[in-house]
Formats: C-alpha cells, structure tokens, sequence
C-alpha cells in the first residue's frame, strides 16, 4: 500500500503512451514495470494516469497511508544561530553538486533488485523524525536513518559501507562537505538515488558502476555528526522517501 515516505512498484498496462503521477510524468521500462515514490508528508491521496496509445485515459486513485514520527520536543532549547555569510556561499556550492548529482539520469537497473542493507547495527535516528525546539520553532525532519552501532554494540568506525544495489556513483566528493562529510551518492536507476554520508573515507569515483554488497569506503564522523554513524538517504525523483521501506527489518537490530 501506498504510504507517506514510501516507495511502490508497479507494471503500466500494455500499450501506455505516457503515464503520469498527479500530472507529472512516470518513466516506466519497456515491460512496464516502473516506480513512484512518496515524501514524509504526502497528501493522503494521488492520482496514477495511463494514457494509451489507442487514446485512452485510465486513471487510479491512490490512498496514502499515513505514519506517525518520532517528534521531539526540547522547549528549553533554543535551534541555534543563523548561518553566516561564509558558511552559506560554501553550502550553496555544495547543495548544487547535490542536485545536479540527484539530476543525472543513468541507466542501471538497481532500482529492480532487492535492496540490502549498507551496514548492520543499532538503528539510532529514523527517517522523518523531527525536533520542536523553543518557542516552537521546527527543525528539518531527518532525512533519512542513521545506523550508529554495529549488531552486538561493538564501534562501527572504520568498517565497509556497501553499495545496497546495482547502480553508478553520480557523486563521491573530493572533500568533506560541511554538513555531510564525505558523501558518496549511487543512482540506482529511474530517478532512484541512495547517499552515504559521514565516511571516513571514500574508496570509489564519480562515475564508477558499482554493485549490490560492494564496499564504497568506511564508517566514519565526518561532516556533522556527533560521533561515528553511517547516514543513508534515499530520494526518487528528488523526492525524499525512507530506506526502511525499500529495504525491509534489518537482521538482528532493533530501532532506538
């Protein structure tokens, strides 16, 4: 079922010209086959079109569930100070990278695999989690999960991050960004994109074709982070969606 930070697949009926999700088109392959994704806070419905090549309009209404997150409220604490000058023309040279990396459009067929996971341990922060701090003021959901320990509690610095499917590094940065550190982002194909942040190193290249369950570098505190975590974020079409969906339960962890 549809649902909000979600990802869904599906098969275009036969003889689709053109199929649209809420007016905005749907690249779907030549058997069909396609996916949509949803963000943290989709409205509760969409509507999925076909268009066919004989002229006719099929039309699917969708129902998105919603889910309930992790909100923290910290009243006594204040969100923090306004980024200075300096600090907002590097993040804007970054951010730019970011997109222009999420714009690429390779051709991989990753995005039909079976996701894995890129590490295994203690989920700490969960994708759409959000804190409310003083005065109410609202900071930026998280974006995606953090995987902060390894199985048993042992330190996850230092060890591999995989590749959770098929695809090609569209970015693998030359130095650690302010807030992301060294981040390698993979194109899984069809507008779907994971990202690795906080490595501690970097082991592949912009524009390398990786695989399912190959290393891209190590674990690590780089960027903002309090301590040693890989973040995985995933986006389809630019539209953020939690990985915990696409890639199902981790083995032998738990979510804290």
């Amino acid at each position: 079922m549809p649902q909000q930070g979600g990802l869904l697949s599906g098969t275009a009926p036969v003889g689709t010209a053109l199929l649209l999700l809420d007016n905005k088109p749907v690249r779907f392959a030549a058997d069909g086959r396609f996916i949509i994704g949803f963000g943290r806070d989709a409205t509760p419905s969409a509507t999925l079109e076909a268009r066919l090549q004989d002229g006719r309009l099929l039309r699917l209404p969708l129902t998105i569930l919603p889910r309930q997150w992790d909100i923290s409220r910290l009243s006594t604490l204040s969100r923090g100070t306004t980024p200075s000058a300096a600090y907002q023309r590097i993040r804007g040279a970054e951010v730019a990278q970011i997109e222009a990396a999420r714009a690429t459009n390779v051709n991989s067929d990753g995005w039909r695999q079976t996701f894995r996971w890129p590490a295994l341990g203690r989920i700490s922060t969960l994708f759409g989690s959000q804190r409310i701090y003083a005065g109410g003021v609202a900071g930026a959901p998280h974006s995606g999960l953090d995987i902060a320990r390894a199985v048993g509690g042992s330190p996850l610095e230092g060890t591999p991050a995989l590749s959770p499917a098929d695809g090609v590094v569209v970015l693998a940065t030359m130095r650690p960004f302010s807030l992301e550190g060294n981040l390698v982002m993979i194109d899984h194909g069809f507008g779907l994109v994971s990202a690795m942040m906080h490595l501690q190193r970097i082991d592949v290249r912009t524009g390398d074709r990786v695989t399912r369950g190959q290393p891209i570098g190590l674990i690590g505190s780089t960027g903002r982070a309090t301590g040693p975590h890989l973040h995985w974020g995933m986006t389809w079409n630019g539209v953020r969606i939690d990985p915990l969906l696409v890639v199902g339960p981790m083995p032998g962890s738990r979510s804290n």
